[in-house]
């Protein structure tokens, strides 16, 4: 499949994978991205991005080969809503879907943490994306002791079994923590308070975890570095710049698409040569 043209694309302007030994600050600095183009070029260089996705979701629908999820994590306000409707709307809606994740209801509580999630996997051919994910149980769970230390910490190792098990059985995962600073955060929690379209969102909840905010830090710090593996893994979006957030998670997802080299099925012989007697 020929690359499309992006001629208003930086080239260095690409995530890189986490890695086991990196050291992550996740600091209010590394929440942008010095030097960034402005505004207009990252909104053309994302369009220009989304053209190439939908070419590639539609080779990708058809060759059913695989399977590919995309876990959005953040914290309140980071732009996981934002990234859905931005760079999933370039995607044919009949080959995506999309799963959200609150609190687990009384079933889910009385099954292991990962039941529910397994249930809403995208199947092989399509694409899917989870606004919060399994990652909760050891984000949530752990900022505010929902269960013991040894109960979250053994989760870990329990995901990351979970996610190779997956990548063995052609689903291709990929993870991207939407990464906001404090003032970001407060700026666009005051704004929904401002805006009857997005008031309805705002939780108490949100103000507890804000006041949380170190310990939610240490909690992604670990999670980061202990589940970032070469079958799933996490990528660190500077997300208080908009236009950067959703241009840097499109270019990801045309890399990994592209990597995977999605083909259209031949037609069967059968079917051709049935086709050639059409009336």
């Amino acid at each position: 499949m020929k690359r499309h043209d992006e001629r208003h694309v930086p080239i260095a302007l690409t995530l890189q994978a986490v890695h086991e030994q990196t050291t992550l600050a996740l600091g209010n600095g590394s929440a942008g991205m010095t030097g960034a183009p402005d505004k207009r070029v990252l909104e053309q260089a994302t369009a220009d991005l989304l053209v190439r996705l939908a070419d590639l979701q539609d080779a990708f629908h058809a060759d059913g080969r695989r399977a590919l999820l995309l876990i959005l994590q953040g914290r309140d306000a980071s732009g996981k809503d934002g990234v859905i409707k931005t760079v999933y709307g370039a995607f044919n809606p009949t080959g995506v879907q999309v799963a959200a994740f609150g609190p687990p209801t009384p079933l889910e509580l009385r099954h292991d943490f990962l039941w529910r999630i397994h249930q809403v996997i995208p199947p092989r051919g399509m694409i899917g994306v989870f606004n919060r994910s399994h990652y909760e149980d050891v984000l949530a769970v752990r900022v505010r002791k929902l269960a013991p230390v040894a109960v979250w910490q053994a989760r870990f190792e329990q995901i990351n079994h979970f996610e190779s098990m997956l990548h063995a059985n052609g689903v291709v995962i990929r993870k991207c923590f939407l990464h906001i600073s404090q003032n970001e955060q407060r700026e666009r929690l005051l704004a929904r308070l401002d805006d009857p379209t997005k008031n309805w969102k705002f939780r108490v909840e949100d103000l507890d975890d804000r006041a949380r905010w170190d310990e939610y830090t240490e909690a992604y710090r670990e999670l980061l570095t202990r589940c970032s593996t070469p079958d799933a893994p996490w990528f660190v979006v500077p997300a208080d710049n908009k236009a950067l957030r959703n241009y840097l998670v499109a270019r990801m997802l045309v890399d990994t698409l592209e990597s995977l080299n999605p083909t259209y099925p031949a037609m069967q012989d059968a079917v051709r040569a049935a086709a050639r007697h059409l009336a």
